[in-house]
């Protein structure tokens, strides 16, 4: 699998995060970037496309509030990573907030997603890897490709971060294949967590599908997206489907969710499909709670190819460090059908 990854990936790296009411070690490390690398071999630097496709997704203000957030909150007089502790609940007004303690409560939606002094070039390389990864597919260069992404990107919407998501690559890719004439787009989101973010951008859009099968937010995070019943609106109405499932997941289970998402962008007529994939489905993952193995990884990967359309995978969740460099490879395998 032709594997694209920026070097300045491994540059974001947060200390700690705020997680059931208690300080912890920051979940998405750059041990994890370590771990894919190690198990996935040679992969390729991405060429920079600059910023117009990350613009095409999302607003000028946010990318210039993560360009210099950490820099902003160092001359405040502040140490370590910038985390924000107020947020508006509703009725978010485009204002020109000056302390940076609001302008981080106005684009982020947690406590879980500090802005560290890598993370704008982290972001950055990522999305360029996943317009890189379609770069390659759009070509003919290759039929499928992965974005080995890090930091993730399904939970930023279009002006706003959370969820360890700073930039969407997967919307970013998606729009990008659009805008070449791909299209139709469909994207699936087989991470533990619903890709709200993707959802958000693509919510009123009807040119790309949005399919998810995620963990029931009734019960986990992001809790305010991904329910059944979310279905799109106005031009987009009924091109998004949430398939949510329950904690304790395993494949006899799952296996009938990823065929009814794999019919639905069949009968959506998608020519380019983008995978937003997490591994964090795994059953020893430390924040997820599905108990798929890495054999299902393969199953998953061999699943998707059954569609039979040029894929570009982005990388999103998985947190068992040790595991995830074997999930990934399964996934990828069962994708090439090796």
């Amino acid at each position: 699998m032709l594997t694209f990854c920026s070097p300045a990936q491994s540059s974001h790296a947060p200390l700690r995060e705020l997680h059931n009411g208690g300080w912890m070690d920051h979940a998405e490390s750059p041990a994890r970037l370590a771990s894919m690398r190690a198990a996935l071999g040679a992969v390729r630097e991405p060429a920079d496309h600059g910023l117009a496709p990350i613009l095409a997704v999302h607003d000028a203000g946010y990318v210039a509030f993560l360009q210099g957030a950490h820099d902003a909150w160092l001359a405040a007089g502040r140490e370590g990573d910038a985390i924000p502790y107020a947020f508006p609940v509703r009725g978010r007004r485009p204002l020109a907030l000056e302390r940076i303690d609001a302008r981080l409560g106005r684009y982020g939606f947690d406590a879980a997603t500090p802005i560290a002094a890598g993370t704008w070039a982290s972001a950055y390389g990522a999305a360029q890897s996943a317009l890189s990864a379609l770069d390659a597919v759009a070509s003919g260069e290759v039929r499928q490709a992965f974005a080995l992404c890090r930091p993730p990107g399904h939970h930023a919407g279009a002006d706003y971060f959370g969820g360890y998501c700073y930039l969407n690559n997967a919307a970013i890719a998606a729009r990008a294949a659009a805008a070449r004439g791909l299209g139709p787009v469909a994207v699936l989101d087989v991470d533990y967590h619903h890709g709200n973010g993707t959802q958000d951008i693509f919510h009123e859009d009807g040119s790309v599908f949005f399919v998810s099968i995620h963990a029931d937010p009734v019960r986990d995070y992001p809790y305010y997206w991904g329910h059944a019943d979310e279905r799109g609106a106005g031009d987009g109405e009924g091109a998004t489907l949430n398939l949510p499932l329950p904690r304790g997941t395993r494949w006899d289970t799952y296996e009938g969710a990823l065929g009814k998402a794999l019919e639905a962008i069949a009968a959506f007529g998608a020519k380019t499909l983008i995978v937003s994939y997490g591994a964090d489905t795994f059953e020893s993952d430390p924040i997820s709670h599905f108990a798929l193995t890495t054999d299902d990884m393969a199953r998953i990967g061999a699943g998707v190819a059954t569609l039979g359309l040029p894929t570009v995978t982005v990388m999103e969740g998985g947190y068992d460090v040790a595991a995830l460099g074997r999930n990934v490879a399964a996934f990828l395998a069962g994708l090439e059908g090796t």
